[in-house]
């Protein structure tokens, strides 16, 4: 038998959807409305009496997201159904989501086995004093919540957060969510066991990570502290923990919910869905409205412009820059040279200059003068200290890096015959 405790890693994955109303109800989608319980309704504060109906969008959202990443829609049949807990924050005293028939099976990212993900509403969020009460803001309530849930493959922390990260792209590429973590529109749980053997060992839920940061060093300390309670003897418990971040340490909760427990059936208030039979759910057509996806692009960015892995990444993670290198491309038709002269502008210099924002304003900076100042770098018109000098006014004021340069006699002649003139004299 081995000395070496072996990880096993889960995770699910909330996102918050772009939607322009709830999921049940006509209420406006603003989870960072900051004046309290001002989008609600009859229905998402669950009245007697009152109904809830679907969300279109919100179901095309994550029907999106499973073509995407190569998944079984559910297009025969799925259903929605009452998963049973109580919190104050739950205006129904149960929540609606998705359990024996969701509307995604299966399907890979980041080379991790996805085992499904549903549709569900979120809940309120409560505000805790110092004193003895806690207040609770219904705007969130009833909100659009996809949860993604992978197999259980992942074995370390490195690739958990990679795989979190590859996530919160491709929701953000297809406009399904922002996920800005955050602003909690996108919370990540790990369930997390130590064994020795190829059979798993005692699970533990870590909750509401909500930054990549936290995910690992979450991940790293729960692996540390599962297996010196087994090597000092003691049992791990199934439990909920949380993180702290201050102590960088998880701590207990709660005894850890079994799904038997939540008492799911089938919601009889919502219909039964077959998707086969409406239009705007067809394969083909959500096929045809998917971007070029993030893997694509990188796979593009390697053959096509021949560029280096680490800007490929910043052109993947920046919607922005990527489309102002396709559009410098097209300038320069494609000349590989001259394609890593802009790179290496973009990705230091101009990058380097919303480095603080991390939102890139090329409102006054044209791909056509830019690609004008690459070609003037490459022909030795202008030195690299001047060509950075020329950009900066290009994107703070716009204008022509020619016209620039001479009005601020920047540009340089490289005629051997002048320069031995010069060295004569």
């Amino acid at each position: 038998m081995s000395n070496v405790y072996i990880p096993t890693i889960g995770l699910e994955i909330h996102a918050e959807l772009n939607t322009k109303t709830k999921m049940f109800c006509q209420c406006k989608n603003d989870p960072q409305q900051k004046e309290p319980n001002v989008n609600i309704c009859p229905v998402c504060m669950a009245h007697p009496g009152t109904l809830p109906v679907i969300n279109k969008q919100a179901v095309k959202n994550v029907l999106k997201v499973g073509k995407a990443i190569g998944a079984r829609l559910a297009m025969n049949f799925t259903e929605f159904d009452r998963k049973n807990y109580f919190y104050p924050d739950i205006p129904r005293g149960y929540q609606i989501s998705q359990y024996k028939y969701p509307l995604v099976d299966g399907g890979s990212l980041s080379g991790v086995e996805v085992t499904r993900i549903h549709l569900e509403e979120d809940t309120a969020r409560s505000q805790h004093s110092s004193g003895d009460y806690s207040l609770v803001d219904y705007n969130r309530a009833g909100l659009p919540l996809m949860e993604l849930v992978t197999e259980p493959v992942v074995k370390d922390a490195e690739t958990a957060g990679r795989f979190a990260r590859e996530l919160q792209l491709l929701l953000r590429y297809l406009g399904a969510s922002e996920a800005n973590m955050e602003k909690g529109q996108m919370r990540v749980e790990a369930n997390i066991s130590v064994s020795k053997t190829n059979e798993f060992g005692t699970k533990v839920e870590v909750k509401n990570l909500n930054s990549f940061k936290s995910v690992e060093k979450a991940i790293e300390y729960e692996i540390k502290r599962q297996t010196e309670v087994i090597e000092s003897g003691g049992n791990i418990i199934q439990e909920t923990r949380g993180w702290d971040e201050n102590k960088q340490e998880t701590f207990s909760q709660r005894k850890k919910e079994s799904s038997e427990e939540y008492r799911y059936f089938p919601d009889p208030d919502l219909p039964k869905l077959v998707l086969d039979e409406i239009k705007d759910f067809d394969e083909k057509v959500l096929s045809k409205e998917l971007p070029e996806l993030p893997w694509e692009k990188r796979a593009r960015y390697k053959e096509k412009y021949k560029l280096k892995d680490e800007d490929i990444e910043i052109y993947v993670q920046s919607i922005e820059y990527g489309n102002f290198i396709d559009y410098v491309a097209k300038e320069v038709k494609g000349d590989e040279g001259l394609l890593k002269i802009a790179s290496n502008y973009i990705t230091s210099d101009l990058a380097g200059m919303f480095k603080e924002t991390g939102i890139p304003d090329l409102s006054k900076l044209t791909s056509k003068d830019f690609a004008s100042l690459v070609k003037m770098v490459n022909k030795n018109d202008i030195s690299s200290r001047g060509a950075k000098d020329i950009l900066k006014i290009m994107v703070e004021e716009g204008g022509n890096p020619q016209k620039i340069a001479e009005d601020n006699d920047m540009l340089q002649k490289s005629d051997e015959g002048e320069l031995k003139k010069i060295i004569e004299e």
